[in-house]
C-alpha cells in the first residue's frame, strides 16, 4: 500500500488485508487456476482484496511453491479485458506505467493520450521509478524512445518531465511569480508568434503551488484563464499535453475525474483509459477521484463503471472503486473540502464578466437604417446584411436604430423584420431587437401561455436574474401584458413553487457581503430539518436560497459542507422533487458558477437527437452582452469542444450565421 505524505490521510480505497498470509494465497491462486476452466470469481476478489505490496508477495511466494510465474500464469487463464486488469493489478506501479509506455510507442502509431496521462500526473519520484522500471523491464532507455517516437515541442516538454526535477513545494516568490506571469505573457499573448520554450520551461519545472498562484495571478493581469492562452497560442499533441499539466497541477484527482468521464461517455468505452487510471489510482487517491466526479457530473463512479461494463471485469473494477456514492448519499469529510473549493475559488476570484457582442465602433445609426430597409425592400431578402448589422451592434445601439427607422421610414422595423425573416431565425433576430427587460419578460409570458406551463424557462430566467434585471422585467411586465408578473405566476403555478418563483420575482434579494456568524446560522437552519419532514426543509431552503445575497451564500455552502459532510445541490436532489428541487437547484447552481450554469444548459440544448433552439435562442441572446465570453470558457472547459463547435454541427444555415455572429469566435 502506498504511504501517504507526513500528516496526511490516506485516500486510496485498496488497503492492506488484515492477517494477511501470502503463501494461503498463493495455494488459493493456484487451486483456482488448476484443472479445466478457472474460478475467476475467487481470483477478482482476492486479488482486488489486496494491497499492491502484498500482490508482490504472493508472486513470491508463488514462484517458491510452485516454481512457475503467477502473471504468466494469470496471463494464460484469463482473458480480455478482466486479463488486462488482473494483470495491471499484480505488477508494482512503476512497471506498469513502463508496460503502458512501451505499448503506447510500440508499433505503428503513437498513443500520444496514454504518455500525455501518465507524464503529466505523477510526481518526481513516480517518474524517477518509471525511468528504471523502463530500463529494467526492457533494457532500453525510456527518453531514448521518447525521443525516437515523438517531436517538436511535445518531445521537448515530454523530456522535460522525463527529468522528474520540478521544483519541491516551498516558500513560494511573490517577485517570481510575477515575473513568471510576465514572461508567459509576452510568450504568448504579446508576441507575434509563440515562445513555446518559455511555457515548456515554466510549466515543466516550477513547483505546482508556485504555478497555482502563477495561475491566479496570470487571470488577474490578462482576464483570461491560462489555459484560454495556451489554446489561442499552441496546438495540436503539444496544446493537449499543456493542459493536462495545468489541470494536474490544479487538481491530480480533477484530471482523473474528468479522464474517466469521458472514457465512458457516449458510445463505447475506452477500456484502456479506465483500466489504466483505476489500476494507477487505487492506492493513491481513488477517494478524492470519487468524490469530485460525484460533485462534478452529479453521477458516482461506482454507478457509471456499473452501467457502462459487465460481467468480471465490471466485478473487479467496482472493487477498485470502493463504494457507491450515491447510495452512500455521504460525502468523506475532506474530499468534501475539495469538492467545495472546486467552485468557491472560482467565485472569488472576481472573475471580469464579458459579454461577446459590443457597441459597435463608429456607429452610424442612419446608415444602419437605411441599409435594413434596403435589404428587405423588393423581391427577395437580403439575410447576411441584417445578420450583420443586428448582430454586430449592442442593445442599445439596435434601439437606436430602431428609432432612426421609423423617423426616415414611418415604419416599424420589428414588423418589417417579421414578414421578412421567418422560423429560428426570426425568433433570435427580433429577440435581439427587443430591450432585454422586455426580451425576458416576453420568454415568462411565453412560458405560461397555452395548455401546460414551461417550468425550465420560468426557472433559469428567475433563478439567474439580479435585482435590477427582475425590477425591470416585472416593469416590462406590466407595460406589455397589463398585468403584474405575480397575479401571473401567481395564476399559472401552485404550491411552494410557486411560493419561490414569487419570492425571487420580488427581486429583494440582499446585496453585499457575507456574514460569518449569520452565515453559520442558515447552515444550521437548513442543516437541523429533519430527513423526510419535507414542507419545513423547503420552507427553510425558501427563506434562505431566495433572500441573502451570492457571496453570502457561498458562505452558507461552506459552512453547510464543513456541518454535515454534503454538499448543499446534493442534499437538495436528495431530499425534494419535481420543479422545487430544479429551481433550488438552479439558484445553488448559479451562486457557484453563473457562467458553468448556462455553459450546461447550452450543451443540453444541443446534445442528442434534436435542437431546443427556444433555450438555445433564449440564452444567446440574454447572456450575449453579459457574460457570453465566459460561458464559452466554461463550456470548452467542462465540454472538450468549444461552444463554436457545438453550434456549428447542431445547427444550419442563417440561423447557424447568426448564432456564431453572436458567439463571437472559436476557442
Amino acid at each position: 500500500m502506498a504511504k501517504p505524505a507526513q500528516g496526511t490521510k490516506y485516500r486510496g480505497s485498496i488497503h492492506d488485508f488484515p492477517d494477511f498470509d501470502p503463501s494461503r494465497d498463493a495455494e488459493a491462486l493456484y487451486t483456482a487456476m488448476k484443472g479445466f476452466g478457472s474460478d475467476k470469481e475467487a481470483i477478482l476478489e482476492l486479488i482486488t482484496s489486496r494491497s499492491n505490496r502484498q500482490r508482490q508477495e504472493i508472486c513470491q511466494s508463488y514462484k517458491s511453491l510452485y516454481g512457475k510465474d503467477l502473471i504468466a500464469d494469470l496471463k494464460y487463464e484469463l482473458t480480455g479485458k478482466f486479463e488486462r486488469l488482473i494483470v495491471g493489478l499484480m505488477r508494482p506501479l512503476a512497471y506498469c506505467d513502463a508496460k503502458e509506455i512501451k505499448d503506447a510507442i510500440s508499433g505503428i502509431g503513437t498513443d500520444e493520450k496514454c504518455l500525455i496521462e501518465i507524464l503529466a500526473s505523477r510526481t518526481n519520484e513516480q517518474i524517477h521509478q518509471l525511468v528504471a522500471a523502463y530500463k529494467d523491464a526492457y533494457e532500453r532507455d525510456l527518453e531514448a524512445d521518447i525521443i525516437g517516437d515523438t517531436s517538436g515541442h511535445f518531445q521537448k516538454m515530454l523530456v522535460v518531465l522525463l527529468q522528474g526535477t520540478r521544483e519541491a513545494d516551498d516558500v513560494v516568490s511573490e517577485d517570481l511569480v510575477q515575473q513568471d506571469v510576465q514572461d508567459l505573457y509576452e510568450a504568448g499573448e504579446l508576441k507575434w508568434g509563440t515562445d513555446e520554450a518559455q511555457f515548456i520551461y515554466i510549466l515543466g519545472n516550477r513547483s505546482k503551488q508556485h504555478l497555482r498562484l502563477v495561475f491566479d495571478e496570470y487571470l488577474k493581469t490578462t482576464g483570461k484563464p491560462i489555459e484560454a492562452s495556451i489554446r489561442g497560442e499552441l496546438s495540436g499533441d503539444f496544446e493537449k499535453l499543456m493542459l493536462a499539466v495545468v489541470k494536474c497541477i490544479r487538481s491530480t484527482p480533477e484530471y482523473f475525474a474528468e479522464r474517466l468521464f469521458k472514457a465512458m461517455k457516449g458510445l463505447g468505452t475506452r477500456d484502456n483509459t479506465l483500466i489504466r487510471i483505476m489500476v494507477s489510482r487505487s492506492e493513491l487517491d481513488m477517494l478524492d477521484i470519487r468524490e469530485i466526479f460525484r460533485t462534478k457530473y452529479e453521477k458516482s463512479l461506482y454507478s457509471m463503471i456499473k452501467n457502462d461494463t459487465s460481467g468480471e471485469y465490471k466485478r473487479a473494477l467496482l472493487k477498485l472503486c470502493g463504494g457507491d456514492d450515491d447510495a452512500a448519499g455521504q460525502f468523506f469529510p475532506e474530499a468534501a473540502q475539495v469538492a467545495y473549493q472546486m467552485w468557491e475559488l472560482s467565485a472569488v476570484a472576481r472573475v471580469e464578466l464579458k459579454g461577446t457582442v459590443r457597441p459597435a465602433d463608429n456607429f452610424n445609426p442612419d446608415a444602419d437604417a437605411k441599409a435594413l430597409r434596403k435589404a428587405m425592400k423588393g423581391l427577395g431578402t437580403d439575410e447576411d446584411t441584417i445578420i450583420d448589422i443586428i448582430t454586430h451592434r449592442s442593445n442599445a445601439q439596435r434601439q437606436q436604430i430602431r428609432q432612426t427607422f421609423k423617423s426616415h421610414f414611418g415604419r416599424d422595423l420589428m414588423a418589417d423584420l417579421k414578414s421578412e425573416i421567418s422560423g429560428d431565425l426570426a425568433r433570435l433576430i427580433l429577440g435581439l431587437m427587443m430591450p432585454p427587460a422586455h426580451y425576458d419578460a416576453k420568454q415568462l409570458k411565453k412560458a405560461m401561455e397555452g395548455a401546460g406551463t414551461d417550468e425550465k424557462a420560468l426557472i433559469e430566467i428567475l433563478a439567474t436574474r439580479t435585482n435590477a434585471e427582475i425590477r425591470a422585467i416585472c416593469e416590462a411586465y406590466k407595460e406589455d401584458y397589463h398585468k403584474s408578473l405575480e397575479d401571473a405566476l401567481s395564476s399559472d403555478t401552485s404550491g411552494h413553487f410557486k411560493r419561490i418563483l414569487i419570492s425571487l420575482a420580488t427581486g429583494n434579494r440582499e446585496e453585499g457581503g457575507e456574514d460569518r456568524d449569520q452565515a453559520r446560522e442558515d447552515a444550521q437552519e437548513i442543516a437541523d430539518t429533519p430527513s423526510g419532514d419535507k414542507t419545513s426543509l423547503e420552507t427553510r431552503f425558501m427563506t434562505i436560497l431566495c433572500t441573502r445575497s451570492y457571496q453570502h451564500l457561498r458562505r452558507v455552502f461552506q459552512e453547510f459542507v464543513k456541518m454535515t459532510n454534503y454538499d448543499v445541490e446534493h442534499t437538495i436532489k436528495k431530499e425534494m422533487s419535481g420543479d422545487v428541487r430544479d429551481v433550488f437547484v438552479a439558484i445553488v447552481q448559479s451562486v457557484k458558477n453563473k457562467p458553468l450554469f448556462f455553459a450546461d444548459k447550452l450543451y443540453k440544448s444541443m446534445k442528442g437527437a434534436g435542437t431546443d433552439e427556444k433555450t438555445l435562442t433564449r440564452i444567446m441572446i440574454s447572456r450575449s452582452e453579459i457574460d457570453l465570453l465566459n460561458i464559452r470558457r466554461e463550456f470548452i472547459e467542462k465540454y472538450d469542444k468549444s461552444l463554436h463547435q457545438a453550434i456549428e454541427g447542431d445547427t444550419s444555415g442563417d440561423f447557424l450565421k447568426a448564432l456564431l455572429a453572436i458567439c463571437g469566435g472559436e476557442d
